[in-house]
């Protein structure tokens, strides 16, 4: 975490103005972990959502692999997707993140990043298609 605020502060050191550092740095590490917590929350569900269909499962270990199956072939679609498409996309769909806050650490538009996340939505609809 803490390397990930000093990263963000060195990319965007020419657009802050701080009147103290000090006071910074905690606002940013209590925001980071605000941010921790809320992804470490939505992987949580994910994975007991998940969880919930097994007991209901005819065969526990099948299921199992095929979703694993299933996320590897994701995976493997989303890490085809362009450098930038792929980090909007990660960043939005793994780490939870909102539009405005990635557009803020990527420095780019809003409307930049819907754009990304539009564009990697269709590209894995077309790659996974088939399942």
């Amino acid at each position: 975490m803490v390397q990930d605020i000093f990263k963000s502060l060195w990319e965007r050191r020419a657009e802050l103005v701080m009147n103290n550092a000090e006071h910074y740095l905690i606002r940013a590490a209590k925001f980071k972990t605000f941010e921790y917590f809320r992804n470490k929350a939505i992987q949580q569900k994910v994975g007991e959502r998940t969880m919930q269909v097994c007991p209901y499962a005819s065969n526990c270990t099948e299921e199992r692999v095929l979703y694993n199956e299933l996320c590897s072939k994701v995976n493997r679609a989303v890490d085809d997707l362009p450098c930038q498409c792929r980090r909007v996309y990660k960043m939005s769909r793994e780490h939870g993140m909102r539009n405005k806050d990635i557009a803020r650490e990527l420095m780019i538009s809003e409307r930049a990043v819907e754009l990304h996340i539009s564009k990697a939505l269709s590209s894995l609809r077309l790659k996974l298609a088939d399942l």
